[in-house]
Protein backbone atom coordinates (compact mmCIF):
# COMPACT_ATOMS: atom_id res chain seq x y z
CA UNK A 1 0.00 0.00 0.00
CA UNK A 2 2.83 2.46 1.21
CA UNK A 3 3.96 2.18 -2.80
CA UNK A 4 0.54 3.35 -3.92
CA UNK A 5 0.50 6.16 -1.46
CA UNK A 6 4.03 7.27 -2.55
CA UNK A 7 3.13 7.22 -5.94
CA UNK A 8 -0.18 8.86 -5.93
CA UNK A 9 1.77 11.42 -4.27
CA UNK A 10 4.79 11.83 -6.15
CA UNK A 11 2.10 12.01 -9.15
CA UNK A 12 -0.09 14.94 -7.50
CA UNK A 13 3.35 16.69 -7.02
CA UNK A 14 4.77 16.75 -10.61
CA UNK A 15 1.67 17.52 -12.19
CA UNK A 16 1.34 20.82 -9.93
CA UNK A 17 2.36 23.55 -11.98
CA UNK A 18 6.12 25.45 -10.17
CA UNK A 19 6.66 28.51 -10.52
CA UNK A 20 10.34 30.13 -11.06
CA UNK A 21 12.03 30.87 -7.84
CA UNK A 22 12.38 34.23 -9.59
CA UNK A 23 9.80 35.01 -11.03
CA UNK A 24 7.44 37.20 -9.67
CA UNK A 25 3.87 36.43 -8.37
CA UNK A 26 2.27 40.07 -9.89
CA UNK A 27 3.72 42.09 -13.37
CA UNK A 28 3.91 45.67 -13.02
CA UNK A 29 3.18 47.87 -16.63
CA UNK A 30 3.87 51.21 -17.41
CA UNK A 31 1.13 53.37 -19.04
CA UNK A 32 0.55 56.56 -20.20
CA UNK A 33 -1.41 59.19 -18.86
CA UNK A 34 -4.09 60.47 -21.01
CA UNK A 35 -2.71 64.40 -20.80
CA UNK A 36 0.90 62.80 -22.87
CA UNK A 37 -1.26 60.32 -25.22
CA UNK A 38 -3.15 63.40 -25.62
CA UNK A 39 0.31 65.63 -26.31
CA UNK A 40 0.92 62.57 -29.15
CA UNK A 41 -2.22 63.22 -30.62
CA UNK A 42 -1.55 67.09 -30.72
CA UNK A 43 2.01 66.38 -32.05
CA UNK A 44 0.76 63.84 -35.50
CA UNK A 45 -1.73 67.03 -35.92
CA UNK A 46 0.85 69.82 -36.10
CA UNK A 47 3.58 67.71 -37.83
CA UNK A 48 0.88 67.10 -40.60
CA UNK A 49 -0.57 70.84 -40.37
CA UNK A 50 2.33 72.17 -41.14
CA UNK A 51 2.37 69.47 -44.24
CA UNK A 52 -1.05 71.33 -45.09
CA UNK A 53 -2.59 67.76 -44.29
CA UNK A 54 -5.89 67.08 -42.18
CA UNK A 55 -5.67 63.99 -40.15
CA UNK A 56 -7.41 61.59 -37.80
CA UNK A 57 -5.00 60.35 -35.49
CA UNK A 58 -5.53 57.50 -32.32
CA UNK A 59 -3.53 56.84 -29.57
CA UNK A 60 -4.11 53.51 -27.74
CA UNK A 61 -2.60 51.39 -24.55
CA UNK A 62 -0.17 48.48 -24.75
CA UNK A 63 -3.74 46.27 -25.43
CA UNK A 64 -4.51 48.43 -28.34
CA UNK A 65 -7.42 50.23 -26.43
CA UNK A 66 -8.18 53.65 -27.26
CA UNK A 67 -7.05 56.15 -25.50
CA UNK A 68 -7.29 59.27 -27.12
CA UNK A 69 -8.58 60.43 -30.59
CA UNK A 70 -8.92 63.35 -32.70
CA UNK A 71 -9.53 64.20 -35.44
CA UNK A 72 -8.26 68.10 -37.46
CA UNK A 73 -11.00 70.70 -38.37
CA UNK A 74 -11.78 68.94 -42.15
CA UNK A 75 -10.50 65.81 -42.23
CA UNK A 76 -12.93 63.21 -43.69
CA UNK A 77 -14.75 61.66 -41.02
CA UNK A 78 -12.95 57.68 -42.30
CA UNK A 79 -9.61 58.97 -41.17
CA UNK A 80 -10.87 57.88 -37.09
CA UNK A 81 -11.42 54.46 -37.89
CA UNK A 82 -8.80 53.76 -40.31
CA UNK A 83 -5.87 55.65 -37.32
CA UNK A 84 -7.68 53.40 -34.89
CA UNK A 85 -6.90 50.34 -36.75
CA UNK A 86 -3.59 51.54 -37.60
CA UNK A 87 -2.56 52.64 -34.11
CA UNK A 88 -4.55 48.47 -32.72
CA UNK A 89 -2.33 46.79 -35.30
CA UNK A 90 0.70 48.57 -34.38
CA UNK A 91 -0.13 48.07 -30.65
CA UNK A 92 -0.90 44.22 -31.12
CA UNK A 93 2.21 43.25 -33.16
CA UNK A 94 5.09 46.07 -31.33
CA UNK A 95 5.41 47.11 -35.45
CA UNK A 96 5.45 49.97 -37.18
CA UNK A 97 2.62 49.19 -39.48
CA UNK A 98 4.57 50.04 -42.79
CA UNK A 99 7.10 46.94 -41.57
CA UNK A 100 3.68 44.39 -42.01
CA UNK A 101 2.92 45.50 -45.45
CA UNK A 102 3.82 42.58 -47.31
CA UNK A 103 1.67 40.74 -45.13
CA UNK A 104 -1.64 42.60 -45.43
CA UNK A 105 -3.21 40.12 -48.18
CA UNK A 106 -2.50 37.08 -45.70
CA UNK A 107 -5.54 35.34 -43.39
CA UNK A 108 -3.50 37.56 -40.23
CA UNK A 109 -3.41 40.72 -41.84
CA UNK A 110 -7.23 40.44 -42.91
CA UNK A 111 -8.25 39.85 -39.99
CA UNK A 112 -11.32 42.39 -38.22
CA UNK A 113 -9.94 45.36 -36.65
CA UNK A 114 -6.21 44.76 -38.54
CA UNK A 115 -4.93 47.40 -40.82
CA UNK A 116 -0.91 46.70 -41.88
CA UNK A 117 -1.00 50.02 -43.72
CA UNK A 118 2.13 52.83 -43.28
CA UNK A 119 0.66 55.15 -40.72
CA UNK A 120 0.79 53.21 -37.35
CA UNK A 121 3.81 53.54 -34.51
CA UNK A 122 4.42 51.55 -31.71
CA UNK A 123 5.61 53.56 -29.11
CA UNK A 124 8.56 51.95 -26.96
CA UNK A 125 9.89 53.56 -23.73
CA UNK A 126 12.98 52.24 -22.40
CA UNK A 127 12.44 49.33 -24.81
CA UNK A 128 9.25 48.33 -23.56
CA UNK A 129 5.69 48.94 -25.31
CA UNK A 130 3.97 51.62 -23.41
CA UNK A 131 1.25 52.49 -26.74
CA UNK A 132 0.60 53.04 -30.13
CA UNK A 133 -0.52 55.96 -32.64
CA UNK A 134 -1.96 55.59 -35.81
CA UNK A 135 -2.55 58.07 -38.14
CA UNK A 136 -5.10 58.63 -41.02
CA UNK A 137 -5.53 61.58 -43.86
CA UNK A 138 -2.32 62.04 -45.91
CA UNK A 139 -2.03 61.49 -49.64
CA UNK A 140 0.49 58.56 -48.82
CA UNK A 141 0.95 56.15 -45.63
CA UNK A 142 4.72 57.15 -45.81
CA UNK A 143 3.53 60.70 -44.23
CA UNK A 144 0.60 59.55 -41.97
CA UNK A 145 3.96 57.41 -40.50
CA UNK A 146 5.97 60.87 -40.49
CA UNK A 147 3.51 62.45 -38.26
CA UNK A 148 2.56 59.70 -36.08
CA UNK A 149 5.83 59.55 -35.49
CA UNK A 150 6.27 63.54 -34.69
CA UNK A 151 3.90 63.15 -32.43
CA UNK A 152 6.13 60.30 -30.40
CA UNK A 153 9.34 62.30 -30.56
CA UNK A 154 7.19 65.21 -28.88
CA UNK A 155 7.34 63.29 -25.85
CA UNK A 156 10.04 60.67 -25.88
CA UNK A 157 12.44 62.36 -24.25
CA UNK A 158 10.50 63.14 -21.00
CA UNK A 159 9.10 59.44 -21.02
CA UNK A 160 12.46 57.95 -21.26
CA UNK A 161 13.54 60.12 -18.11
CA UNK A 162 10.81 58.99 -16.88
CA UNK A 163 11.58 55.42 -16.45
Amino acid sequence: MKPLITGLFLLAYLSTPVLAQDEPMMISTKRLSMNTALKIAQGAIVECTKKGIQIGVTVVDREGIVQVTLRDTIAAQITVPISQQKAYTAANFNSSTSAMADRANTPVGRAPGILMSAGGVPIQVGGALVGAVGVSGAPAGETDEECAQAGINAVIDDLEMSM
